[in-house]
């Protein structure tokens, strides 16, 4: 029967036998920058074969969705050259510093060396030289075991019994055999661009990212966040919580209430560690500075910091950054020409500095405060600082050195907040640090503002675009790093997220994301959140928090 593709420059063309979208390119790929397509808006590999009426759409670098492909393919391609250079050596990938994938070695007293670097990096040019086929072949779970204990693949062991379907889609490349839970290239000659560096005691790997139209984005350390990734992964090894099978264990062994406690232990920990330091210098701090990205948790954090801090006698002020906004004709415009909220220069800068040192200096000072109905600032509360009463301001733009630059930082201490995720599905394969806070939004912007996983994921690009732009630079000038991941709350986020990502339509441009999130929250066993504490940084995603009116 004959069936009709539609191309995206609207061109049809009418075909009576099934047909790849390799020979649909051919001629027209000869630089290989198309590495994916969507067939009525569902992802596939390019090797696959179409044999009805569809609407194609072929996926470049700049698209997130074939970036992500690229990227596994990647870990799949080094994962092999590791296993033909060095066999016995077991490596373990993870996302690190300057939107890198990190690779760790993991036998005992193992570390890298340039000789080793050159010669991975010889078999990986050789291998991609060859652009040898990456062949997808569908087995049995039970036939995945045997494949898994034969090459001694036991992390993939751990999480096979957690998947809900009944076959498991490896892929072949001469005589290596991996699966990285993603689509995947059809050769390995499509990874062109990649660098390899040493970051001992480990790797890093650089690929090309979507947000970057495609390209590397330029190196830049950033010790602090790697530490604060390193004491994560270190924390939840120690625990039994560093792969989704070890969490589901916890939850299924141990119970739900000693898991919770136990990852809500640990964040009363760093608030009582951060107490001290500030107790410690509470003669020098004026300005309290709570920065992070979008669903890092800010809100509850500050409000437990406050009551931290309470306890130790020191009365903080909180003052809402977002009171400053100016009105919507006097906002810097994006690229689109619309009004850029997520802009530093959305805010009235020069009245929050004045407000600052006004108060800080002892004067009475009658802030603003936003209506947002209105659009335009109102008066709001009038305040006085006295000894022992910090300010502590919130929000994306807390740490940057444009807010209130006439403070001296040696009167600023500097928070940054955000879910430093370690967790992996197995040794090589990490779950998404980003993915963990889209979906915190999603779940939050449901049952806050009534807004549908569409509508939030819609304003995902340029949330991310202002986080990359405003946020992640102000990091490393932090005087602490809050970890807000908790280890239990993606199986109690999955009863929350799966029925909203399920209701995207089809048609939906967002729908290949969803089906993304939905693959990986597939894994995790569910968890009731009866348990969760009423002042739990959870609580501000899912409901219940007893900081909810203040």
């Amino acid at each position: 029967m004959a069936f009709t593709l539609t191309f995206e420059s609207g061109e049809k063309r009418t075909f009576d036998k099934k047909v790849s979208l390799l020979s649909l390119l051919e001629g027209h790929n000869p630089d290989l920058k198309y590495i994916a397509a969507e067939v009525n808006n569902v992802t596939r590999e390019l090797t696959y074969e179409v044999y009805y009426d569809a609407d194609i759409r072929f996926l470049t670098l700049s698209d997130s969705t074939a970036s992500k492909i690229y990227e596994a393919t990647l870990r799949y391609v080094v994962a092999m050259a590791f296993a033909r250079t060095y066999p016995d050596l077991k490596i373990r990938f993870a996302y690190n510093v300057s939107r890198c994938v990190s690779i760790h070695l993991l036998n005992p007293g193992a570390t890298s060396t340039t000789a080793m670097l050159l010669k991975v990096r010889h078999e990986i040019d050789s291998i991609i030289e060859q652009n040898l086929p990456l062949k997808r072949i569908i087995v049995s779970n039970e036939e995945a075991s045997k494949v898994y204990q034969e090459r001694g693949f036991l992390d993939k062991l751990d999480i096979l019994q957690y998947r809900p379907e009944k076959t498991v889609h490896l892929y072949s490349c001469g005589d290596y055999l991996n699966y990285m839970y993603s689509r995947m290239l059809p050769s390995t000659g499509y990874l062109k661009n990649f660098k390899l560096r040493l970051y001992a005691p480990g790797f890093l790997l650089q690929y090309p990212r979507a947000e970057c139209k495609g390209e590397i984005p330029p190196f830049k350390d950033a010790p602090t966040f790697n530490r604060v990734l390193k004491e994560s992964h270190d924390w939840a090894k120690t625990v039994g919580a560093s792969t989704v099978a070890m969490i589901n264990a916890q939850i299924k062994e141990n119970g739900p209430i000693d898991f919770i406690n136990m990852c809500e232990a640990r964040h009363n920990r760093m608030l009582c560690e951060l107490g001290q330091m500030i107790e410690d210098s509470i003669d020098e701090i004026s300005l309290i500075c709570v920065a992070g990205p979008s669903s890092s948790g800010k809100t509850t954090f500050a409000n437990r910091l406050r009551i931290e801090l309470l306890s130790r006698g020191i009365k903080p002020i909180r003052i809402s950054i977002d009171d400053y906004y100016k009105r919507d004709k006097d906002m810097p415009k994006n690229e689109d020409g619309e009004p850029d909220y997520e802009s530093i220069d959305a805010l009235d800068l020069a009245l929050f500095n004045q407000n600052m040192v006004d108060l800080i200096s002892g004067e009475t000072v009658t802030l603003p405060k936003f209506d947002f109905q209105q659009g335009k600032r109102v008066p709001g509360r009038t305040l006085h600082v006295g000894k022992n009463e910090p300010i502590i301001i919130e929000g994306i733009h807390a740490l940057n050195d444009r807010m209130a630059p006439d403070i001296p930082n040696s009167n600023k201490f500097k928070i940054f907040i955000a879910p430093q995720a370690q967790i992996n599905l197995d040794d090589h394969n990490p779950l998404s640090l980003t993915d963990l806070r889209l979906i915190r939004r999603i779940v939050r912007d449901f049952k806050f503002r009534a807004s549908s996983a569409e509508e939030t994921l819609s304003m995902w690009p340029n949330v991310r675009k202002g986080e990359f732009r405003w946020i992640y630079d102000t990091q490393e000038g932090s005087d602490y790093v809050y970890n807000s991941m908790l280890s239990y709350e993606l199986p109690v986020m999955k009863k929350y997220a799966m029925p909203l990502l399920e209701k995207i339509d089809k048609d939906s441009p967002y729908y290949p994301t969803a089906m993304r999130l939905m693959r990986m929250l597939k894994f995790f066993v569910d968890m009731d959140d009866e348990w969760i504490p009423s002042n739990s940084l959870m609580r501000e995603f899912i409901g219940g928090s007893c900081y909810a009116d203040v």
